[in-house]
């Protein structure tokens, strides 16, 4: 076993926290985890790491379900078509170039962090809630899960928000429920990948064991942590790997080129916020 994989297992369990305590992100950190680190390839890391995440997430789905945050009807419908979503994107991404698949991971970590930084998440609406809007739901799971299933991505920073939105949930039952969603449409999306893709089952086993176990210490920490400062450390945290995966990626000049424009685009949002914010 190469040093580079028994650093990946000490590290997956920060993984598994990512997941405890924000309820998502943790694909965001394993696929360039088994990539970088462990050396497997863009197409084996991004399907291992949708069986890590799915196993994950159906552990942590159940200390949620205990404290009433997983609404199951909902949950059910908008993964279904997640699923549906993310077995033709795992069988479109497993043909695709192994470039184009990290590239198009790097600019998933690039907009997932600027929303956590950003802290732009919907507010759960007000007053009872109106009748489910099912064609709408159906509708967004089916491209959440096409394009997360294509990437690897679990997916739950976009869940989280058409939950809230489209659902009518609150955030935690959403945190909840996205964890239900995610744990089917990574499996479906894996069952894309294995139509082509083979996986070394033995270090994935031992770090989906260590994921879990960090899912655990994350739900038990979630209590006692701001989440708001939480996510933001770990926005940052994700735009530094998107940039590494866009100079690792793409050859020098362009990868700078990339990493000079996400700073300006970071600065430009910080920038137009601090300004809202004393205005309002």
């Amino acid at each position: 076993m190469s040093g580079g994989l028994i650093l990946a297992m000490v590290l997956a369990v920060g993984i598994g926290l990512s997941l405890g305590l924000l309820g998502g992100g943790g694909t965001i950190l394993a696929v360039p985890l088994l990539t970088y680190v462990a050396g497997f390839s863009a197409h084996e890391a991004i399907a291992a790491s949708m069986f890590i995440i799915g196993v994950t997430s159906a552990v942590s789905v159940v200390a949620h379900a205990k404290r009433g945050n997983v609404q199951w009807r909902t949950g059910f419908i908008f993964g279904a078509a997640a699923m549906a979503g993310a077995f033709g994107g795992g069988l479109l991404g497993s043909r695709l170039p192994s470039v184009v698949l990290m590239v198009a991971f790097g600019a998933m970590m690039v907009a997932t962090a600027l929303a956590m930084i950003l802290d732009r998440r919907p507010k759960a609406a007000d007053g009872p809630r109106e009748k489910l809007p099912l064609a709408k739901i159906l509708i967004e799971g089916l491209v959440v899960g096409l394009v997360t299933g294509m990437v690897g991505a679990g997916g739950g920073f976009l869940v989280v928000p058409a939950l809230v939105l489209l659902g009518g949930l609150s955030m935690p039952a959403a945190v909840g429920t996205s964890l239900l969603i995610i744990s089917m449409k990574s499996f479906t999306g894996l069952a894309g990948y294995l139509t082509s893709v083979s996986i070394d089952w033995g270090p994935v086993l031992i770090m989906t064991v260590i994921t879990v176990i960090g899912a655990l210490i994350g739900t038990a920490l979630g209590k006692h942590v701001p989440e708001k400062a939480l996510k933001k450390a770990f926005g940052y945290l994700v735009l530094a790997m998107g940039v590494v995966v866009f100079l690792q990626e793409l050859p020098l000049a362009y990868g700078l080129t990339a990493a000079v424009v996400i700073a300006g685009l970071l600065g430009t949002l910080l920038y137009r916020r601090r300004g809202q914010l004393l205005t309002s």
